[in-house]
């Protein structure tokens, strides 16, 4: 393979670093490592940037413009700036934590094994497999786990003879699978959805929110399950029977379940114990997690395997993800700083919403997540947009986690519905089609009973419990 080049070698120690310092000030280290967070946020931007495609440099141009517009035009611009700075300094450092056990997964034979197990499932057991597999898989892949179930899905759909039910079969697998994802993400303290909305809302944290959130979960995966159990597609014969799955019982997923274990048992243990919040602890666990993980892959020399491994995820494999970066962290800094615009604007049209009831706010944050993704804004970017121009929990009459549940709820139907998001445009990749067609028509129906029956969970959470 060809050496890395400078930049990415730059960027991806710069990046490296970024953890380091995000880490430490979630851990207390105090605020000398802000100025520092500042400057890695914006030479990690510029660096990935200058190499990434098009669409990452309008985002960097668009987050400039928007920073010499609070600067000139509010007095506490620069403070908007610094808060935009940070916010995208959070996000690079939680993906960089979190891509370490993408890294370690890469080479790892039990985890394919495993994907290719739940993938070979017969009928009947298919769709609820894929479906955990994607929930658990999403965890420690995020959405690499589209790509590995995903791959998996539409070879093993290959091998049937009959283009009807070859298409039909791909496409139940596909779905199976990003809505396991989807149903991961407002619950998971792995994703982005909980760690970017437990610190934009006032009071709210990762353990409070979970069995709330982790009941919002179970709505997306049993209603994908209902849903493709009563509206199976009509074939125009009647299917062949299917061959024996691969031979091996549940027992191939025992390594999946055992990292899972690890990794959330551990980041709940020491969360709990110590006080750290959920996502300090996630960048400091997950790529200890990854090492010891890399540590056991290798079968001799153990210790330089270790250290050629990380040298490649930091200059190589890390910088390789430039557009994913740059895209989600001027997400966070737009959002920040653009917040900060919109709220004199919104006060000077006369838009109290602290006098608006809380249920209509609550509802609003839901609904207003997927609308945006309609249009192609980023998820983190409509989160931090919205957060900020709502009243505090307190000043609602609701608690915190209500607040949290009704955006991670819009998080995740967005994620199912919109055609701009990573998990609709692999699956019009691996399908042969188009993400509109995925998000409107594949999932159309599925996003509005799932944000309906989410309404209902997250009043229910806000009035009742």
């Amino acid at each position: 393979m060809p050496l890395a080049s400078r930049l990415d070698r730059a960027a991806g120690l710069l990046l490296i670093l970024d953890l380091g310092l995000v880490a430490l000030g979630r851990w207390g280290a105090g605020a000398w490592v802000q100025p520092l967070e500042y400057a890695c946020a914006a030479a990690i931007a510029g660096l990935l940037a200058a190499r990434a495609s098009r669409q990452p440099r309008v985002f960097v141009a668009i987050g400039v413009a928007l920073s010499v517009l609070a600067l000139a035009t509010l007095p506490r611009g620069a403070d908007l700036v610094a808060e935009g700075l940070l916010r995208a300094a959070f996000i690079a450092a939680f993906f960089a934590a979190l891509a370490t056990l993408r890294h370690a997964a890469d080479t790892s034979p039990s985890i394919r094994d495993c994907g290719l197990f739940l993938a070979s499932r017969p009928p009947g057991q298919r769709y609820a497999a894929l479906t955990l597999g994607g929930a658990a898989f999403g965890t420690v892949l995020n959405y690499g786990s589209i790509a590995l179930l995903g791959s998996l899905a539409t070879a093993s759909s290959e091998a049937e003879p009959n283009p009807e039910i070859r298409e039909v079969r791909k496409r139940r697998m596909l779905l199976a699978t990003a809505r396991g994802l989807v149903a991961m993400l407002p619950w998971s303290p792995l994703s982005f959805a909980i760690a970017i909305t437990t610190a934009l809302i006032p009071g709210a944290s990762w353990a409070a929110v979970f069995p709330y959130a982790l009941v919002s979960g179970l709505l997306l995966a049993s209603i994908g399950w209902a849903m493709d159990t009563i509206f199976k597609p009509r074939l125009s014969a009647p299917a062949p029977a299917r061959a024996e799955p691969e031979p091996g019982g549940w027992s191939r997923a025992a390594p999946l379940v055992t990292l899972l274990a690890v990794i959330g048992g551990g980041a709940a243990a020491l969360h709990l114990t110590t006080g750290v919040s959920i996502v300090g602890v996630v960048m400091a666990w997950a790529p200890l997690v990854a090492a010891a993980w890399v540590w056991l892959q290798a079968p001799r020399r153990r210790l330089a395997h270790l250290g050629a491994r990380a040298a490649t995820y930091a200059v190589r494999d890390l910088p390789g993800y430039r557009a994913e970066i740059v895209l989600l962290m001027m997400a966070g800094f737009i959002g920040a700083v653009g917040a900060g615009l919109l709220d004199p604007v919104v006060r000077g049209a006369g838009l109290h919403l602290e006098r608006a009831p809380a249920w209509i706010l609550l509802l609003s944050a839901l609904w207003l997540m997927p609308l945006a993704g309609q249009v192609g804004m980023n998820p983190i970017l409509a989160a931090s947009l919205l957060a900020p121009l709502l009243p505090a929990p307190e000043a609602m009459g609701v608690s915190p986690e209500a607040v949290v549940c009704a955006f991670t709820a819009g998080w995740a139907v967005a994620g199912a519905s919109s055609p701009y998001t990573a998990s609709t445009l692999m699956l019009a990749a691996f399908s042969g089609t188009t993400a509109r067609r995925v998000g409107l028509v594949w999932n159309g129906a599925y996003a509005l009973v799932c944000g309906a029956a989410l309404s209902v969970w997250v009043l229910v959470i806000a009035y009742a419990l």
